[in-house]
């Protein structure tokens, strides 16, 4: 007897809709085959199917079983298999109903005593059976349910076992649909532990951050060991604005994915903050794999990478940064199929300015020679220190400073400017894919901001004294846009231009 079920299979972080076909047919020796590109964790799941079927009080077919998933050319490697699997082979040999088994998409890992697991990519499966059609509702493990039920569109059930399933699809009993509860999630998970009222000092690197995230721009900080440049870069997510819906979803599905989301929380609703070590392979970075899977740069989506120790990094690892910080999404090929992620973060980076860490600092004396400085600032790329819109020195903290008892500027009070400051922009952007001053092309740049004369001589000059790039003379029209939205300024004033250019002048000090 032949049964048919639907489920799905991940593909990167896109769910593909998978139909499982199950052949129960007598032979004279038992027997299962399992086609259509399985993976070794799919080809695992006949042994644990057969227990659970055993273990639930049903009996393991004495026949020849074909299993079938199709499409025949789509790999498959996932354990979400189990469930549909099982469901097909009882129904194939006629220990259940067919009933509702082609209204719902069923999706599950099995253990040996029939309970279910969480299924990774719950979320993004969801989303896909949202968009087909005939599909009444999504059968999925019970702890994977709040995740998935954040989609609205299709009704999802709870699955604790292989005999409630069974007892659901042959219409014994009926089950209550997951309740979405998305405004709780976000009540419940948008807090944060930190806060910029913590760092001692530092205003002027405060005020850095705080243009940085008004217009999404990247962020360099240079200084010695100890002077709270961690510290900085671990608060920036606290001034980001908060997270919309979507924008929760498109990071979530890409957590539920790789499984990296925490048991309990079905949605992330703050920021994500990444800090990869300098040991991080490519693959490990921009993602990769035979199937590929997201890296450290997708896992940011939607929030910060921070990379720290940057000349520590290998050089080559840095260079595939070039073309994600530039397009916000990366493409991974492979020979059958290639997979685009969504990386659309903002990158932080911290670095010493000499190997030993104390050069220029006026309380430590730098042990290093120049040969020893120029061979560890070559370690970063030109073209990546341009990609970089704000660099920024954070001196040592003084004592004073920190004995001090009043707060530092709190997370509250710079987030309020960075919010007005992005409220501008998207009236600015209005009906453009351009969301922040840090996104915009040439063209945008000469229509959004014009200089007046003075303007144009400091530029000029500027650019003549530090051997400035077209990319860094974008760079800096960006940044003083964002310093004039932050004053509430429609024109680019002398004093935001000169800000701007201030961030720029590091790395022509250092990197000449």
């Amino acid at each position: 007897m032949l049964a048919k079920l639907r489920t799905f299979s991940l593909l990167g972080i896109e769910a593909v809709p998978v139909e499982v076909e199950v052949d129960v047919s007598p032979a004279g020796l038992p027997k299962t085959v399992l086609v259509g590109l399985p993976e070794a964790a799919v080809k695992e799941s006949t042994h644990r199917v057969e227990r659970a079927i055993v273990n639930s009080g049903f009996q393991r077919p004495q026949n020849r079983v074909v299993i079938n998933l199709a499409p025949a050319d789509l790999p498959k490697d996932a354990a979400s298999f189990d469930l549909p699997i099982a469901l097909g082979i009882l129904a194939g040999s006629g220990q259940m109903d067919v009933g509702r088994l082609m209204q719902y998409a069923v999706v599950g890992e099995l253990a040996l005593d029939g309970s279910t697991r969480p299924a990774k990519g719950a979320l993004s499966m969801a989303m896909t059976a949202a968009r087909e059609d005939h599909l009444a509702g999504m059968l999925v493990p019970r702890d994977s349910a709040a995740e998935a039920a954040v989609v609205e569109d299709v009704p999802v059930l709870p699955i604790a076992n292989l005999t409630q399933a069974i007892a659901f699809l042959t219409g014994e009993i009926d089950l209550e649909p997951c309740p979405s509860r998305l405004a709780d999630h976000f009540r419940d998970y948008s807090s944060y532990d930190v806060d910029f009222s913590d760092v001692r000092g530092q205003e002027t690197a405060k005020r850095a951050l705080t243009v940085a995230a008004a217009g999404n721009h990247n962020l360099l900080m240079i200084g010695p060991p100890g002077s709270g440049k961690t510290m900085l870069a671990k608060r920036m997510p606290t001034i980001l604005p908060v997270l919309t819906p979507e924008e929760s979803i498109e990071t979530t599905r890409i957590y539920s994915a790789v499984g990296r989301l925490k048991a309990g929380q079905p949605l992330l609703a703050v920021r994500p903050f990444r800090s990869p070590h300098h040991t991080i392979s490519n693959a490990g970075l921009v993602g990769g794999g035979s199937i590929p899977t997201p890296g450290e740069i997708s896992l940011a989506h939607n929030g910060v990478l921070f990379l720290d120790e940057l000349p520590e990094f290998n050089r080559q690892t840095l260079e595939v940064l070039r073309q994600p910080l530039e397009d916000g999404t990366v493409t991974i090929a492979r020979a059958l199929n290639s997979t685009t992620f969504p990386a659309n973060f903002m990158l932080i980076a911290a670095l010493n300015p000499c190997p030993c860490g104390y050069r220029g600092d006026p309380r430590r004396r730098c042990q290093c020679t120049p040969p020893q400085v120029e061979r560890y600032m070559s370690k970063i790329s030109g073209p990546l220190i341009d990609r970089i819109d704000i660099h920024i020195e954070v001196p040592s903290v003084a004592f004073r400073d920190l004995s001090d008892g009043t707060p530092g500027t709190s997370s509250a009070e710079m987030r309020e400017q960075v919010q007005k400051a992005r409220e501008t922009q998207a009236a600015r952007f209005r009906g453009s894919k351009i969301r922040c001053n840090a996104d915009m092309g040439h063209r945008p740049i000469r229509q959004h901001c014009p200089l007046d004369d003075e303007c144009q001589n400091l530029l000029k000059s500027a650019m003549a004294e530090m051997g400035l790039s077209a990319r860094a003379h974008d760079k800096i029209l960006r940044v003083a846009r964002t310093i004039a939205d932050l004053d509430a300024s429609e024109p680019i004033r002398p004093n935001h231009l000169n800000e701007a250019i201030n961030y720029r002048m590091l790395d022509r000090q250092l990197w000449t």
